[in-house]
């Protein structure tokens, strides 16, 4: 299989690929990781692959199905809960009452459920029936980043495909191919402060006004760091709470990148990220012992790994809180 818009997870590639040469693709996979780990991507690749008319490797690529599904216009792959909100039980029930209708255009039908840890009992029971009675050229790709919040009668019908974060040269040379019109030191920094999450290090290099908010909330950490006020900190750190794990993940990957940035400044070197309010919160930060920057990234780094396992953002914030104050973790 054609696995090059997928970064890393080399073990995982050759295992669908001998699947596809073999006995053919599964017709239910569980893929299961941490936000921007790449489960969209493999979702669309295996899509593609199911529905491509081409000949030879699968997905070819230049099919008219395989541009179809990488543009998201296929009729026969189809999203539910794409939107982020929770799938029903009557999304399932309309998936289920969907699969009987034959494919338009070939003889697969490709259905993508996102987040399928977060369906109730209901809708999950649902899908069940979908998976254990639904027609033979129907398939089931059921995305999450929390596979236990998922039925074990389900689990247990699909194959599991456990996607991880990527190395950093690996995040460097997918960016590199991605964004060859970004500065190298831009790139450097994305793949840095993503720990390994690529679909973190795009949304970073693609800018946005999200992106915006999450650099303000890395620099008022480290303004804080600075000052060293336990009460303030406290204050902030309790705010946190309302945020989504997500978002506080990303936040926390942005810290780090300027904690090292201080260090770099400490020893000589330059800051990699971008942007006058990070540069200047880099160099406040420097101004800090080497001993205490290094252990203000290493709890940085430890929370933000913390968050990829679904820890919730309160339980993160008040974390940061006794870490950042000088309590042990």
């Amino acid at each position: 299989m054609d696995f090059s818009l997928l970064a890393g997870n080399a073990a995982l590639k050759e295992q669908l690929s001998a699947q596809e040469k073999g006995r053919g693709l599964s017709h239910a996979y569980l893929i299961s990781g941490p936000a921007g780990s790449g489960k969209r991507t493999l979702a669309r690749l295996l899509a593609a692959a199911m529905v491509c008319t081409g000949q030879g490797e699968k997905p070819c690529g230049g099919c008219a199905a395989c541009r179809k599904v990488m543009g998201g216009i296929h009729p026969d792959v189809i999203q539910v809960g794409s939107d982020g909100k929770d799938i029903t039980v009557g999304q399932a029930r309309e998936a289920r009452s969907d699969a009987y209708v034959r494919p338009n255009e070939g003889s697969r039908k490709v259905y993508i459920f996102h987040n399928a840890q977060d369906m109730n009992p209901s809708a999950q029971n649902a899908l069940l029936k979908l998976l254990e009675e639904g027609p033979a050229y129907a398939a089931f790709l059921l995305l999450t980043e929390n596979p236990g919040g998922v039925l074990t009668t389900i689990r247990s019908r699909c194959e599991a495909l456990a996607l991880t974060p990527v190395s950093q040269a690996e995040a460097e040379f997918y960016l590199a191919q991605r964004f060859p019109s970004l500065p190298r030191e831009q790139r450097h920094a994305a793949a840095r402060s993503c720990g390994g999450l690529l679909g973190q290090a795009v949304a970073l290099l693609e800018g946005g006004a999200e992106d915006e908010e999450l650099w303000t909330g890395a620099v008022e950490l480290l303004e804080l760091l600075c000052r060293r006020d336990e009460l303030e900190t406290a204050v902030w750190c309790t705010a946190l709470e309302k945020w989504d794990r997500e978002r506080l993940a990303q936040t926390l990957g942005r810290a780090t990148a300027l904690l090292r940035d201080a260090l770099a400044l400490q020893r000589g070197g330059q800051a990699l990220t971008q942007g006058q309010a990070q540069v200047r919160a880099a160099e406040k930060a420097a101004g800090l012992e080497g001993r205490e920057l290094l252990r203000l990234v290493s709890l940085l780094e430890k929370l933000r790994k913390d968050a990829d396992f679904y820890v919730s953002a309160g339980i993160l914030a008040g974390a940061l809180a006794a870490g950042v104050n000088g309590g042990s973790l």
